[in-house]
């Protein structure tokens, strides 16, 4: 009978041994101090010389009201804790976060984890947003940023009839145009850029089309530089490799954050502003920023930036309504804030 029940007790041993692996690397690192704090207490109650049976037995045969009470403390704090790091676990859980763009995408650029996705591989048209891949080819291309362009006839706006400050006639450097494009989404700028590229708008799309191929963007296709055409198409995963390649260029992280700027034209000085009103707000860390709105598309946003202290791309498309990008990339923000907030309160 007594070899029965040490049999079953092994057995139980071995079993709940099994069990115990942890769910995930974060709670992995999370336990480790906890052991370590645990193995302290051991070595804190252990005599110099005395082995553990013995320190054991004596443990045994002194038991005392105290013994009793530290143990009550110890099995609290590790309730307390676990209770944390489920809060902290459940706060980082993306399904509670309510998003009203039809296609989102979050990464950590630190180590490449996706934080939120929804939809993430459904071929959209992508509106201005194309004009971070304009920006890229012209830079690519070394071009003479302080070379003078003109905006001519042929930058009007036949698709959507879109309004534009730029008169026909206008001139400005290939820099100010740069400027426009990405800052305030200037079509006759985005399509000036490309018109005066080396060997016109034909090199200049097929430019645009190999680097998306250079970057892996295997479901996204350019017809032109400005983003009006609703053939102008990407996946929110192939835009997360675009806005990434995006921030290594100085003049791109520069021109799309811009708030405000005054740009003379034809003697006169005009005020323009950024398409996204996040940038002037302090409370964000906007490293590279891209809206985009055409009716197919709905409303887009793109942005590389520092959120509760982690590198982070979001990609928000087909938003429908003028502030639901916007509200979208707030959640995410605050979600964010909250679960590092209680990660940090978490006892170890």
């Amino acid at each position: 009978m007594k070899r029965k029940l040490k049999a079953a007790l092994l057995v139980a041993a071995l079993l709940g041994f099994g069990v115990q692996t942890p769910l995930s690397a974060a709670s992995a690192k999370k336990a480790e101090p906890s052991a370590a704090k645990k193995g302290q207490v051991k070595a804190s109650t252990g005599t110099s010389g005395k082995s553990f049976r013995s320190v054991a037995g004596k443990a045994q045969r002194n038991k005392t009201a105290s013994a009793g009470v530290a143990k009550k403390a110890h099995v609290a704090r590790e309730s307390s804790k676990k209770m944390a790091r489920h809060a902290a676990l459940t706060d980082m859980d993306p399904g509670r976060l309510a998003l009203y763009s039809a296609s989102v995408l979050v990464i950590d650029q630190s180590n490449g984890h996706v934080m939120v996705e929804k939809q993430p591989d459904m071929v959209v048209p992508i509106a201005s947003i194309s004009k971070l891949m304009t920006a890229m080819v012209v830079l690519d291309a070394r071009l003479d940023l302080q070379e003078v362009i003109a905006i001519g006839d042929e930058d009007v706006d036949g698709l959507k009839g879109t309004r534009s400050r730029l008169p026909v006639g206008t001139t400005m450097t290939r820099e100010a145009a740069m400027l426009l494009a990405l800052m305030s989404s200037e079509n006759r700028a985005a399509h000036a850029l490309g018109r005066h590229y080396p060997g016109g708008m034909p090199a200049f799309v097929q430019a645009m089309n190999r680097k998306a191929q250079a970057l892996g963007m295997y479901s996204s296709r350019f017809e032109e530089p400005t983003g009006l055409s609703s053939n102008n198409v990407s996946t929110a995963h192939d835009l997360a490799r675009m806005v990434a390649a995006a921030a290594r260029y100085p003049e791109i992280r520069h021109f799309s954050t811009t708030a405000e700027a005054k740009i003379e034209l034809k003697g006169r000085i005009r005020e323009f502003r950024n398409t996204n009103a996040l940038v002037r707000n302090d409370n964000w860390e906007i490293g590279v920023s891209k809206t985009g709105y055409i009716s197919e598309a709905g409303r887009c946003l793109v942005m590389q930036a520092r959120v509760a202290d982690k590198p982070v791309v979001i990609v928000l498309l087909d938003s429908q309504g003028k502030m639901t990008r916007v509200g979208d990339a707030n959640r995410i923000k605050r979600w964010m804030e909250s679960a590092s907030l209680a990660a940090e309160r978490s006892p170890v």
